[in-house]
């Protein structure tokens, strides 16, 4: 297959525009979602969304990228391959797509991870209503996590704390600690939210505009895919599943996708066991379908150098200038980090989401 590198983009606008053209050019139906607040060069953001096919379709595809706002850099260049490409051309009969293209539109611009209530999104479907979930690891390291100074000793005390806490609880309580979710400190790392953000609210209504119950009630069976970068082996596309163990949407993940899918509630995956992923509120929005969902997951680099990227950034918009001098280097280290400046890790990317992307078409037509 031939890999068109120039489907990714320089910046998060030229990353638009290439969406919406290569959606037009397809005759997709496309929304546009208007962001609140605006981007580093007070630009009006927007999240987009685009339907092919049957607005009735009986089956669909929805491709996510951007819930994690830097990781749309990767995420938006396999949904503009995808619309450029023949795939898009011939889809099969009575299945639609629906394409989400920077859902979280302000962490996509300003080149984070979070949301603009520095909200980690794959963290905020948690019901609300009810207790929040606690993560007592979290509260005893957030100073750690989140240093108010980036001085080397500083950094070196963190270090030393954060190392004293894996050595007592191991290694895996720390990763829990660490990024499971907490909703105790609004201004640390992974941070769920009091309430449901912007961007999972836009998610809600693109889902309730094109995923509702089917006429007549004709059964509506969907496949997710969420565009995810950071976890596992360099270059490595993951089809991670956070659906309970043994049920019918694990099963049918891996009657679609097989035997790479991963699951971290089993301790088969690169990821661990989360609260309030994505993944959650699509089961809930989704109840009236049989649904599987999988985060593609593209390794870049090891996890002290994602920690440290995301300590900075943290630092940046808590103690620092998000537009004075030190921005700009901070914030190319996350998007590096999230999204390798290498045509080799693009490739990959490109090649593996495409792959992922016929599994889930082939496996509607059997569903």
């Amino acid at each position: 297959m031939d890999l068109d590198l120039s489907a990714y983009s320089i910046n998060h606008l030229e990353a638009r525009d290439e969406f919406l053209a290569a959606a037009a050019k397809r005759r997709a139906l496309i929304t546009h979602w208007p962001h609140p607040l605006t981007g580093p060069h007070g630009e009006a953001l927007f999240a987009d969304s685009a339907w092919l096919g049957p607005e009735n379709a009986a089956r669909a595809l929805v491709i996510i990228s951007g819930t994690h706002g830097v990781e749309a850099y990767a995420g938006s260049g396999p949904q503009i391959a995808f619309l450029r490409g023949p795939l898009s051309q011939s889809l099969p009969p009575d299945t639609g797509v629906l394409l989400i293209h920077g859902i979280n539109a302000h962490g996509f611009a300003w080149q984070r991870r979070v949301t603009e209530e520095n909200v980690d999104l794959n963290r905020n479907w948690i019901d609300f209503t009810q207790p929040l979930p606690a993560n007592p690891g979290y509260v005893e390291l957030h100073r750690h996590y989140t240093p108010s100074s980036l001085d080397e000793a500083t950094l070196a005390s963190c270090d030393e704390a954060i190392a004293a806490y894996r050595t007592q609880h191991g290694e895996h309580a720390e990763r829990v600690a660490r990024s499971t979710g907490q909703y105790t400190h609004p201004d640390g790392l992974f941070f769920g939210g009091s309430g449901p953000t912007w961007a999972r609210r836009t998610s809600e209504a693109i889902l309730a505009k094109h995923l509702a119950p089917r006429a007549g009630g004709r059964k509506l069976t969907v496949a997710i895919v969420d565009m995810h970068t950071g976890l596992g082996p360099y270059g490595y596309g993951e089809p991670i599943c956070n659906h309970a163990p043994g049920s019918e949407r694990v099963k049918r993940a891996r009657a679609w996708w097989g035997d790479s899918v991963t699951e971290p509630l089993l301790g088969t995956s690169s990821s661990q066991e989360k609260t309030g992923l994505t993944e959650f509120g699509y089961e809930r929005a989704l109840a009236h379908a049989d649904i599987a969902f999988v985060a593609l997951e593209f390794g870049t680099y090891q996890p002290p150098r994602g920690a440290r990227v995301l300590r900075d950034d943290a630092w940046l918009w808590r103690h620092g200038d998000p537009r004075g001098p030190k921005a700009a280097a901070i914030r190319q280290a996350t998007r590096d980090h999230f999204f390798p400046p290498h045509d080799d890790w693009k490739e990959m990317v490109l090649f593996r989401s495409d792959q992922v992307y016929r599994q889930a078409l082939a496996g509607l037509v059997r569903a």
